[in-house]
């Protein structure tokens, strides 16, 4: 696989995880995760993580992922890229474990005794990343062993920050975020 295939592949193969944390800024308000409940002084979570956001979030990813395999035969004809197909248990696990990446992120920021929205370099980027992931690597290693080869492994690992900055930019630019991180 040469450099442009394998961007393609890390993209279209992130393309389930990168979305619901974007989708559940759209979906989001209502009642927190956490329900207001603190650790010491600080709050689990905060108002940050709602239920409708992660369903929402999770919904979107997982649609998008369907919606990626519906069109994934025109797609690798038309990228001259083999683009791979999500099976139903990596396309959930993509979407949830991107929604359950950041939740923890959000926990391990208010233990460290950052605010909502406080920036923290490398788990900001990265924490979606790792929660979907590791349970995709676990609930379906063959589809990840052949998807998520070493090449791809270190772009979505150098795209990512990338993509992360640059989407949350925009959203603070059209008034989605309160921060531009």
């Amino acid at each position: 696989m040469d450099v442009i295939e394998t961007v393609v592949v890390a993209f279209w193969a992130m393309l389930p995880a990168y979305v619901p944390n974007n989708a559940a800024v759209l979906f989001g308000g209502g009642r927190p995760i956490d329900g207001g409940r603190t650790w010491g002084d600080r709050r689990l979570l905060g108002d940050g993580k709602t239920w409708r956001g992660t369903v929402g979030g999770t919904a979107t990813g997982l649609a998008l992922a369907l919606a990626l395999n519906a069109v994934q035969p025109a797609a690798t004809d038309v990228l001259a890229v083999p683009v791979p197909e999500f099976p139903i248990v990596a396309a959930v696990t993509l979407a949830a474990g991107a929604m359950a990446g950041d939740i923890t992120a959000s926990f391990i920021k208010r233990r460290s005794g950052r605010d909502r929205g406080a920036a923290f370099p490398g788990l900001d980027q990265l924490d979606f990343v790792v929660g979907a992931l590791v349970p995709t690597a676990i609930l379906a290693p063959g589809w990840f062993g052949e998807t998520f080869t070493a090449p791809v492994l270190a772009v979505v690992l150098v795209l990512t920050p990338l993509l992360h900055v640059g989407t949350n930019v925009v959203a603070y630019y059209l008034g989605l975020k309160d921060e531009p991180w």
